[in-house]
This record gives structure tokens, sequence and C-alpha cells, in this order.
């Protein structure tokens, strides 16, 4: 009698009918980690334990956008899914809730285990855990999708045959029923980010990928024409390319054909967490060349292949890395007849108000610009299949945005041209401002513009308070921070002197915006998600320009302790691998959390000689009373008075570090606070630095010795 091989974790079915006995592929203690965190801590914290680990491997495989690239597909609950390769289950919990049911395989008894302890809620999952060649006869054909999600270019390794990644496909291919899709998401070897200095994600290599693998190994990547050309042998006529944006593992954006990224909108591009980097180029600049040139699709970071027949969505960006009430998604689709519309879609039930919230916004701001010439794009609210609330929007045809424009004026010197339009906008944001609602995101970007008639397209974030100064500061305090080289043109100079934007106004709007975005990742219970753009940070991998990458890269990261009432350790700390802003000068930029009693700063490894230049916490500038009560160091001041600053001195003190353990403490639990009352602000710690050659120590070690000797005689 043939024994049971099923195990049930909750609803989770995982089938070990062809599971050989061990598992070949394993990431040892770092799966044990995962797979504790997936038993006992509760889904809704998981970014607690990505922020605690700062770990590649947790934030890979449990942060929640890696569903991104797969959970703006049209499915429903009528819908059978096939997942190849689920590791550990990143996608598999999203598409067990929009489809229904979802079989997986995976080769790996382990991180099945992981995806099921994970999604033991659910009961529309089955997982077959053993070498695909062995599970496909016995699988279905009748699946509406079939998911490779990092997993074709492993095609080698589950399809032992000459043409391994034509016959892989041609056996997916078999389970897909009449109508159905193949979704393929995997790396373009000719991404701009290998290009441009980061590793092959697979090997850790630099430039593999474009070299054409030329040491071998199981794993192949392809270009746009090598992936159609498999298509094309297997007979394939109907498929579409789709851009996600910065890659497909923390997709933000996807992109197609049909509606390609423009100049200026691909921005955030240092996005390597699982190693250190180099930094040959400006990907930003050359991403717009390429756009420009109309070669974005060649040189995508990633490729996502739909077969099948043709959705609706042309574009899809997702806002949802931010607390759960707040997370949503905008899609811009076309109709049968073409016409074109956009839609932002709650990204989860606790986001469904502030979907509603923005119709109330659209009345309130269609209301207060009626007669200003600014017209508020249209909405209209409407439920998902899957009960989720979305507003429709109008989609602007051959409209660019305010920014555009001013971006024209700048590179034409055409400064009357640049002035009318600001004179234009700061009228708008001053109409009736008196006691009524305010734009928030007022800003360049979100202003549409077609010959005279002016849209506001984007209306999400609004507020009682806030001044029309306010509005107009914010807007080009974005308007340079999105582009740092528009502040050096003569017309935006003279903008910003005439409107007050000052070297401190800059300052005090740079910490209303951390404040406004540290507020947008805090949960209604009061935790707090940590962005995925500040996990490099707390990784600790470098992305450093190709001239340091060699010469001191390793010393040149400052590491940050946080003591939140338990003191320093190193549990608590991270490495900023960019606050050496020239060879002399760090410029260390540390966001605290609201119980931050003190932050620790080593600025290098060796021995040293430190100025302190300035502090700057929560945007005001310490005074030299605040720095002698708040800055403690380990090293040996070399001035009078004993401490880093002494008070009423004019300038800074040097602090001789003789170890290889230098350590700056500001303590901010012995400064008066904002008005929050607490230690949640920015931190800015600014330092000339001289690093100290043993002849060097030892020189000034014992001028300081006979100082001393000469003090103590007299």
């Amino acid at each position: 009698m043939e024994t049971d091989r099923t195990e049930k974790i909750g609803g989770v079915t995982l089938d070990y009918s062809h599971y050989p006995g061990e598992d070949f592929y394993c990431d040892g203690a770092s799966e044990d980690e995962l797979l504790r965190i997936v038993r006992t801590v509760p889904k809704e914290r998981y970014p607690e334990a990505i922020r605690e680990k700062r770990s590649w491997e947790v934030l890979y495989h449990l942060s929640d956008l890696r569903e991104n690239i797969v959970k703006w597909l049209p499915m429903d609950k009528g819908m059978k899914v096939l997942e190849v390769g689920s590791g550990c289950g990143a996608i598999t919990g999203c598409l067990s809730q929009k489809a229904g049911s979802v079989t997986c395989v995976d080769l790996s008894k382990k991180r099945s285990l992981i995806n099921a302890w994970r999604h033991k809620d659910r009961s529309n999952i089955t997982i077959h855990v053993g070498n695909f060649q062995d599970i496909e006869p016995g699988l279905g054909t009748d699946y509406d999708y079939v998911c490779l999600i990092g997993v074709f270019e492993y095609g080698q390794s589950y399809i032992n045959t000459k043409t391994p990644f034509r016959d892989f496909y041609q056996i997916v291919k078999r389970h897909v029923k009449p109508g159905g899709h193949v979704v393929i998401a995997i790396e373009n070897k000719m991404g701009l980010k290998y290009w441009a200095g980061c590793r092959e994600d697979h090997l850790g290599t630099f430039f593999s990928g474009l070299e054409d693998y030329p040491d071998g190994g199981a794993v192949r990547t392809f270009t746009k024409n090598g992936l159609e050309k498999i298509l094309e042998e297997c007979g394939e006529k109907e498929y579409r390319f789709f851009y996600p944006y910065p890659d497909y593992k923390f997709m933000t954006m996807a992109y197609s054909d049909r509606y390609l990224p423009k100049v200026g909108e691909l921005t955030n591009n240092l996005r390597n967490f699982d190693r250190d980097r180099m930094l040959l180029f400006d990907e930003k600049k050359v991403f717009d060349m390429l756009i420009r040139e109309g070669l974005f699709p060649l040189y995508s970071n990633s490729f996502l292949v739909l077969t099948g027949p043709e959705i609706e969505t042309d574009y899809s960006r997702f806002s949802n890395d931010r607390a759960r009430h707040l997370c949503i998604r905008t899609d811009i689709g076309h109709r049968a007849g073409g016409e074109r519309y956009v839609k932002k879609i709650a990204d989860n039930e606790a986001a469904d108000a502030h979907i509603q919230k923005l119709a109330g916004y659209f009345r309130a701001f269609e209301e207060r610009f009626r007669g200003s010439g600014l017209e508020v794009n249209r909405l209209a609210l409407q439920e998902e299949p899957d009960g989720r609330s979305s507003a429709l929007i109008e989609f602007l045809e051959d409209a660019v945005t305010l920014e555009e424009l001013l971006d024209t004026c700048l590179q034409e010197n055409d400064e009357a041209g640049f002035r009318a339009l600001f004179e234009r906008y700061k009228n708008l944001v001053s109409w009736n401002a008196q006691g009524t609602l305010q734009d928030f995101d007022l800003t360049f970007p979100n202003i549409c513009v077609q010959e005279e008639k002016w849209t506001l397209i984007d209306y999400e974030w609004a507020a009682q308070d806030g001044t029309p100064e306010e509005m107009v500061h914010r807007a080009l305090y974005c308007y340079v921070l999105e582009n740092p080289k528009r502040a050096d043109h003569p017309v935006l100079r003279k903008i910003l002197a005439e409107t007050g934007m000052d070297e401190e106004s800059f300052a005090r709007q740079k910490e209303k915006e951390r404040a406004f975005q540290t507020e947008i990742l805090r949960e209604k219970d009061g935790g707090m998600r940590t962005a995925v753009t500040d996990m490099r940070h707390l990784i600790g991998h470098m992305a450093v320009p190709y001239q340091q990458f060699f010469a001191h890269a390793e010393g040149k990261a400052v590491q940050i302790f946080e003591d939140t009432g338990e003191g320093y350790s190193q549990e608590h700390s991270w490495y900023l691998h960019d606050a050496y802003t020239a060879d002399d000068r760090i410029r260390a930029e540390i966001s605290c959390r609201a119980n931050t009693r003190g932050i620790r700063l080593d600025p290098a490894e060796n021995p040293c000689l430190v100025r302190l230049e300035a502090v700057t916490f929560q945007g005001r500038k310490l005074t030299a009373e605040e720095l002698a009560r708040a800055v403690v160091t380990n090293g040996e001041v070399l001035g009078e008075g004993g401490s880093v600053l002494t008070p009423g001195t004019p300038g800074m003190t040097a602090v001789l570090f003789a170890d290889h353990d230098p350590n700056i403490n500001v303590r901010l639990d012995a400064l008066e606070r904002g008005a929050e009352g607490n230690g949640e602000g920015l931190l800015v710690v600014e330092l000339q630095i001289l690093w100290l050659t043993p002849e060097m120590l030892g020189d000034l070690k014992a001028r300081i010795t006979r100082r001393k000797r000469f003090w103590f005689q007299k």
C-alpha cells in the first residue's frame, strides 16, 4: 500500500511524490532564518523584520514589493495559475489572492516549507516539491497563466537537451489553455545597469552578461532579440514586451511599447541590494539619451514577456512602498476602440479609504479653482471585480507637463518665457487659497498643458494648513531635487533668490520633506515601514564612483550606531557608503526615529584627525553651546577646554583619533527637541578628516607628549 506523501500546513498542501529526498540547492543559514521568521512573525510585521535583519536575503524573499511584477496582471477567481520555480513564495501569495487556484513547483523542500508557512492562511495553494521534469507530465493543460518569474534563465538546469531554453518553453506552453498566457520575467543582459557597473545578478561578476558569459555556467539571460528568437522558433505569434523599472525584482513601474518612459522619468536607479557595485556614469542621463533616441526597450534592465491575447494595460505604476492604508496603483490602459484611460486602484483593502478621499479632493479643488484657468482632471469612483475601490480618470492626449515647458525655457535661455509660466503658476497656487483645501502636491510635473489649457492631474495629498508661499517653495525644492543642475542656470538662480529660496530655506524644506516622507511610512498601529530605497544603506552594500571602487572603498565607509535606550551595539548599526563628498570631507545624513537618544558616527577605521564643522538636527544648525553639551568623542581634543567645541569659541577644534576605532557621539537626549518633543528628525554631521599614516601619527603623539610635559613643568 502506497503511503501518502503529502503534508498540510494550514490550508496549503505540499506534495512530495517526486521529492528526491534531499535539497540540491540551499542557502543554508539564511533559509533557516527565513523559515523561523515566517513561522513566528505575522505577515504584517515582515517590514519590521526586514529592517531589523538588514539582510539582502530577508529583503529579497519577504518584501511585499516583489509581488508588483504580477499584481497588475488581469486575473480573477475563475482562473488557474501554474507557478514554476516558486521558491520562498515571494509572488505566490499575490497569485493566490487574485486567482482561484495556484499550483507551485519547486525543487527545494526548505523553500517550499517557507512558502507554505507564510501562506498557511490560504486554501487554494498546492506545492509540488521536486524536479520540474519529473512533476511536469502530471500537471494539467488548462492553466490561464503559467508564471516563470526569475526562472527562465535557469532553463539549462531544468531541461538537459541541446536547445534547453527553446525546449523548456515548448514544455511550459503545453500547460496553457487556449487564450491563456505565459509570463516570463527575466533580466536583460544588455540592461543599462550592467553597463553602469552593476554586477551580473546570478554570478556576481562584472560585465559577464555583456560579454556573453565567456566562463560558461548554468544561467543565461537574454537580449530582447534573443528572447524574440526563442519565441519565434517555438511558433509563438502572440506576445508583448513590458519593461519593468528599475527591474523586475522590485518593480515600481511597468512600461510597454504602447507607453514608453518620457525624458526625466527614470531617476531611481541606485537599487543594488545584493552586493557592491561601481558607478561608471549617471544612469539617469544615459536613460534620457536612450529615450530620446528611441532605444530604451533594448536597454531596459529587465523584461516581462506576456504571451497570448493582448491585455488592456499599457503602463502600471506602484505607489505601495508606504504604510498599507496609503498604497495605490496607477494604470494607463486602452479600450477596444483605442481610447485611453487612467485608473487609480487601492493596493489592498486598507487603502480603499485613500481612494475614496480622491473623490472628495476632486470636488474641493474643482470648486476652488473654478474661474482660475486651472482645470482639475475629472475623476469617477468605481468598484473593481475584487471589491476594491478605484478611481477612473481622464487621460490627457498630447499634453506636456509644466516641468517640461520650464526645462525648455532653461535650455533655450528664455527668461521671459520661464517667468511667464512661473507667474501663472504662482497665481494659480494663490487662487482662493485663504481658508480652503491646499494641494500639497501642486508641483510642476502635476500640471499638464495643452496649448492654453492647464490641468491639475494629481491631487493625492491635500491638507487644510499651508500657505501659497509654502506650496511654491515645495515646487521649487522638488524641481531642483529632481535635477540639481537646474539650480546652476542663471534664470533659475534669479527665481530662487526672488522667492527667498536660499541655502537655509532649502535645508528647512528638506526637513519638511523628510517629515512628510516619514509620515507616509507610518502604519495606523504606530509601526513604521522602511522604504526600500533606504534598505541599500541599511544592508550596507556600496555604490561608489569607479575612481574610488578599488582605492579606499572599504575604508571610506562611515558606520552609524543608533541608541534607542539600550546603548550602542553592532546589531543596531549600518554603513553610509556615500557620506564621503571628497577625500577629506564627510557629510553624513541620518534619519532618526522618535525614540532615538543618541547617534554614534565612526568616520573611519584608521587613525585620523577630525574637525567637526557643523551639526544640524531637525533643520536647525546646533549652536556652540549645544555642541559642547551634546557631542562626545573617544579622541584627544587638541585645543584647550577639553571639548570638541568650547562655548563661545569662534571655530571648531581638531580631534586626534590615535586608534582604529574613532567615534563621535551626538547625544540627542541632551538637546532641546523639536515640536514633536522627541528625537525624530534628520541629523546631518559635517566633518573634515585627515587620515594619518603611522609616521604622521607617531610625530603627532610625540609632539602632544612634549607639550603636556612642558605644561607640567610650568
